[in-house]
């Protein structure tokens, strides 16, 4: 009888880290600059900042649930273990509008500076593009999307820099060495804890890598080791990054009025660089947005495994992985099929829904832990209670909280999403009397 091909254990923290930075996209702070400019009026390094602390609590929970579940399926796995697998389920279909559309998100906006850079092109044109090459990495495994990884992140990362030391160098210009330590960034008058708030909901989105990357816990080696570490750390670089990136480039451009909030920092690239880096820019854009993508529909197919090989979805299309790759290249397909959609869509419209499943995982993760202990408890052993009560249940509130600033269409679409989903479980347990069926865990449990 011939052994099933199974996830080979290859990554370690560094190349986790570079997998959840390359989700977060740090180029993004600049893509999405003048959106939160505008909405804190002038206080981005403020969002970005609450954003990352509200963060850093869900990632903790992650990070818990992590050691305690190795193995892929994130959110889904870690809900239907501690909570129940019904809920387990509908948190792994509401997840699913983020991990499934979000590369599509991603490969259009990247095909959309390419557009506008070149107008004689159709926009489809590009969004194939993107998604035959990075469907094609993905298929021949892992290793090969963390070595295109590590050269996408550092050029990346290179870009970043010289957009920093030129906003440096034009502070410096026009007002001194001085002016590069000020307050103005953080807040005015007119930015309150109301548009700060606001600008944080945003802010947010940027910091979706640290809970995209376990799904490739099965992957790591010593995943109760390395994988909390890597979240966590994801959590504090990108948001670093996105902290430092905003304040200088606040400084160059104090407030939040633009005559365009959603190509302000192309305007900026201009202002210091010149018509030379404005194009070095544009490309770094496209880099982060290939680089972004990648990562994304790696996730979005680790998780169709877990559910396929759960059988909650067909296990012979999902579940199955590739005897040569050891890759889910029909769930990598699936999702680059998705992609196409984003031919038909524009930018405003394809991310209007996605970040409904990521927020109400959020808040369910954070609630897992809490159930985890509860058991524990009841089993007779006792875990710290900061860790796994006051830390998820602050992290619960905020994700609660950020889910419900959601733009209302938003809020439509993903509980219109989740009733097919809740249709879907009825089916799958012949109306709720039977369990939905169990994951085949890797490994076993701990504590």
């Amino acid at each position: 009888m011939t052994t099933p091909p199974t996830l080979v254990r290859t990554l370690k923290l560094p190349s986790l880290v570079l997998f959840g930075l390359a989700y977060l996209t740090p180029l993004i702070v600049l893509g999405i600059f003048g959106v939160i400019a505008e909405a804190t009026h002038g206080a981005s390094p403020s969002a970005y900042l609450v954003a990352m602390v509200a963060m850093l609590f869900t990632a903790h929970s992650y990070g818990r649930m992590a050691v305690t579940y190795p193995v892929a399926g994130s959110a889904y796995t870690y809900v239907r273990k501690s909570i129940d697998p019904r809920v387990g389920f509908l948190v792994g279909w509401a997840i699913l509008l983020d991990y499934l559309f979000l590369p599509m998100v991603i490969w259009l906006i990247g095909a959309s500076y390419l557009s506008a850079q070149f107008p004689g092109s159709p926009m489809w044109v590009w969004i194939v593009g993107f998604i035959v090459i990075t469907t094609v990495l993905n298929v021949l495994g892992i290793k090969v999307a963390e070595k295109a990884n590590y050269l996408l992140m550092a050029f990346q990362l290179l870009v970043i820099a010289i957009f920093v030391a030129l906003s440096i160098a034009h502070v410096v210009g026009a007002a001194g060495p001085g002016a590069l330590v000020s307050t103005a960034p953080f807040g005015s008058a007119a930015a309150g804890i109301g548009p700060i708030t606001a600008g944080a909901a945003i802010a947010a989105y940027s910091f979706l890598g640290f809970d995209a990357v376990t799904t490739l816990t099965e992957e790591t080696i010593e995943p109760r080791k390395n994988m909390p570490r890597a979240i966590m750390l994801i959590a504090l670089i990108g948001g670093g990054i996105f902290i430092f990136v905003s304040y200088f480039t606040q400084l160059v451009h104090p407030g939040g009025i633009f005559a365009d909030s959603a190509s302000a920092a192309g305007e900026i690239a201009l202002q210091i660089g010149g018509t030379l880096f404005a194009a070095v820019f544009l490309a770094g854009l496209v880099v982060a947005q290939f680089a972004s993508g990648l990562a994304a529909q790696a996730s979005a197919s680790r998780l169709l495994f877990a559910m396929g090989r759960d059988s909650v979805l067909p296990k012979a299309v999902f579940g199955r992985l590739n005897a040569r790759f050891h890759t889910p290249v029909a769930n990598i397909v699936i999702a680059g099929v998705i992609g196409l959609i984003a031919i038909f869509l524009d930018v405003a419209t394809s991310t209007s829904f996605i970040n409904f499943g990521a927020f109400t995982a959020f808040t369910l993760v954070n609630i897992s832990v809490i159930f985890h202990y509860v058991r524990r408890r009841r089993a007779g052993e006792m875990l710290n209670r900061i860790s796994y009560v006051a830390v998820p249940a602050i992290g619960a509130a905020i994700c609660a909280f950020l889910l419900l600033q959601l733009d209302i269409n938003a809020i439509a679409l993903g509980l219109s999403w989740l009733v097919v989903g809740i249709i879907v479980l009825t089916t799958i347990t012949r109306g709720f009397k039977v369990a939905p069926p169990e994951m085949a865990a890797t490994e076993e449990a701990v504590v």
